[in-house]
Order: structure tokens, then sequence, then C-alpha cells
């Protein structure tokens, strides 16, 4: 659904955003399929926005054409404010709801956007991998940054940790570490003649595993239970993590010197591999001119602790996958299973972390159902990494890309 290029107020004042009666400018054009028109007739008369309600809403993909217009009721209401100084609000640009700055939008967590907000000052022009990366964490899920050195993987890590409140451990992975290194050790009390566990760095909310691949395999296998089961086994006995458990990983690519490939099994478990990317030309200079945003990292607020971020997590997996979206996420993953795109494709397993991370990012954005655009941003992130193309030239990411274009929505 597309909305002419133009600010919509909507009178009078003193209307709740679900009770507006009128809008103050017409809609010029709603080009929306045929399937969507009777959905859509209730909210709109003689090209007016008349009534928008929550109990408007369908199932399925029709409620994400009416949200969009519910959506856009919601933004003009929240500028009516604006309406004494005679012109539209300055803080949303001409088109669909689509705010300048991505984290102003109000329909967000007031919360999460005053975390994204915040680390936007330490790492500059990354708004989308910011978005990406806090999905995943609302998601339950853990990330994977790969990149090479000096863009801002740890410092943003560090960031996600501090705005999130939890406590946290960072871990420099070298080949000579070994598991009781990670997990915990049991050490012996000879006046008490008994075995004593001590806790290693995994026992904490929020574990950096700071260059994974430079650790050696056997290290690497040892996360495996931790980040699938959320508990550790040493000696025979089994060990509870705290809840919630995020890692997030750092690793170099995978040409450099001193680096151990990630086994399949494990890069499953994450979630999301996300890419820094050099920032842009804009973002570059300043940094040049301000210097680096690392010593933001002090002056960081948290904006929940474990326990809250713990109910976001629940509220985000009660998000509504309606049987269309569902449905659209099997036809995207049955794509990669076709024969000449990948060796293997996705499992079951990669299509549960794309509904979960979908779900995340609607709860984020403020919306109680998943549409095709949540779908769409996380695809890409949650299956790279759990691919390998046949044909030679083409990466995963590019491959992926063009299902986007080629899978039918509905």
């Amino acid at each position: 659904m597309v909305f002419a290029r133009r600010h919509y107020r909507f009178l009078p004042e003193e209307s709740g955003c679900e009770t507006a009666e009128r809008a103050a400018e017409p809609v010029p054009h709603y080009p929306v399929a045929a399937a969507c028109r009777p959905v859509l007739k209730p909210c709109i008369q003689d090209g007016r926005v008349i009534l928008i309600q929550k109990n408007t809403l369908a199932d399925g993909f029709l409620s994400g054409c009416v949200s969009i217009v519910y959506d856009c009721v919601k933004i003009c209401c929240a500028n009516i404010k604006h309406k004494q100084s005679g012109r539209p609000s300055e803080e949303f640009s001409d088109g669909l709801n689509i705010p300048r700055n991505p984290f102003d939008s109000p329909l967000m967590n007031t919360d999460i956007q005053h975390a994204l907000q915040q680390l936007n000052t330490l790492i500059l022009g990354k708004e989308n991998v910011l978005q990406q990366l806090f999905a995943a964490v609302l998601a339950g899920g853990h990330v994977l940054l790969e990149d090479v050195p000096g863009v801002g993987k740890t410092t943003l890590a560090h960031g996600v940790a501090a705005v999130l409140g939890l406590d946290y451990r960072r871990v420099q992975f070298t080949n000579d570490m070994l598991p009781s290194d990670l997990l915990g050790i049991n050490v012996y009390r000879p006046n008490e003649g008994r075995f004593e566990f001590h806790p290693g760095p995994v026992f904490h909310h929020f574990l950096l595993a700071d260059e994974i691949n430079r650790a050696s395999p056997k290290l690497q296998s040892a996360l495996l239970e931790a980040m699938e089961e959320r508990q550790v086994s040493v000696d025979g006995q089994t060990y509870a993590l705290p809840g919630p458990f995020i890692v997030i990983a750092t690793q170099n690519p995978a040409e450099q010197l001193g680096t151990f490939p990630l086994p399949e099994s494990q890069l499953d478990r994450f979630m999301m591999r996300l890419s820094m990317g050099y920032p842009a030309a804009d973002a570059e200079k300043r940094l040049y001119a301000e210097g680096s945003g690392r010593r933001n990292l002090p002056a960081l607020q948290a904006v929940c602790d474990a326990a809250t971020l713990a109910q976001w997590q629940r509220q985000a997996a009660q998000v509504k996958c309606s049987q269309a979206a569902a449905d659209y996420v099997y036809r995207l993953v049955q794509a990669t299973r076709q024969p000449g795109r990948f060796v293997i494709g996705l499992s079951p397993r990669a299509g549960l972390a794309v509904v979960a991370a979908a779900k995340a990012r609607a709860f984020m954005l403020g919306r109680p159902h998943v549409l095709p655009e949540d779908i769409k941003a996380v695809w890409v992130p949650v299956a790279n990494h759990r691919l390998q193309p046949v044909q030679q030239g083409l990466t995963g990411a590019q491959i992926l890309a063009d299902l986007l274009n080629h899978v039918a929505v509905a």
C-alpha cells in the first residue's frame, strides 16, 4: 500500500489516535490489491480516512494493510501537538510513516528507542545493524559479528551489554584456551574432602566471545551446549546458566592468519550473522574530527535489567504470526532447498529463527503482528551464515536477497 507524499494531520486535537473522526487532508489515491479493499473500506470514505480502530484489523497479511493505515494515524496524532505552528511536524519525512531518524518513531518502545539512540553515538551510521542486533536479542538469540578488525565490533558488544544493564564478561579467545577456561572447573578442597565448582565466565547474562574463530575447535564446541540448552556440563554435573543468556561473538574473516573456521553446528546456534562494514563517508569524517565513539561507553545508561529484558522477550514471542506469514517463511526456506543454489538448504530450525526474529522486530516497532517487511528485514542476516552457495562468484547474501524478489509474498 502506498500513500501519496504528503503529511497528514487529524482533527480534533483532543481525540485519541483510535477515535480520530476525520482527516484534515484528502488522500488522493490508495493503490491496494482488490482483496484488501473490503478490509480498508470501513477506514476510507470520499478519499479521507474517517475511522481507524484496532478491531478493524483482519487476520493474515490483510491486517498489514490496515495496520499501515492505523500506524499512520498514530503518527499523525502524535504530531498534533505541532498543529499550532501552522505547518506539519518536521519529525517525519514525506512518505509512508518513515521517520527521518529510524529511532524516532513514536510506535517504538521508548526504552528500546533510547537504547538504540545511545548505541548510535558509539557506532555511527549503522542504524540497520543496530536494529537487527536488537531484534536478535529480543528473540533470545545469539549474534555473530563478522568483519575486519577495527570497525567497532567489540565496542558495539560492550555498548549493548551496558544499555541492557546486564552483568557481562568479555573473553578474548586464543588458540591455547581450554574448555575449562570458559565453562569452569572443579577444585579439590583437601580440608573439606570435597570438590568445589568454580564457575567460568560463561556464567553471566551477557558473554562477549571476542575473536571466537581464533580458538581451537575443541573450545568452540564447548559453547554448543551453553548456547542451545542454556546449561553446561562439567565432570558429569549439569549447571544452569542465568537467564536471559546472550552470546555476542566477534570473528575476523576466515582468510586471516590464525583463524579456525566455526563448524556448521555452531554457526547454526547463532540466530544472526551481522557485518559492520566500513562506515559511510560522512560518518568516517565525523569519526576523525570528533574521535572514537568508544569514549561514550562510560556515559551509557541502562534502559532495563535482566528481568525487564526477559519480559520483553516473552512479549516478543507472543506477537502474532499469521498462517499467511508462516506460509511465506516456508516458501523462502523451501526455495533454498532447490537444486543449484546451495549445497544444503535451510533446516526447520533456521525457519523458526526467521519467525522469532520477525516477531521481535515487530514488537520492537510497536506492532502486535508480523508483516512481510519484518520477514524480509531479518531474512538475510538469519539465513546467510547457514548456507554455502553452489555457484562460484555469488555470495550467499546475494542469492538470498534475490530470493526475496522472486518468492511470492502471498
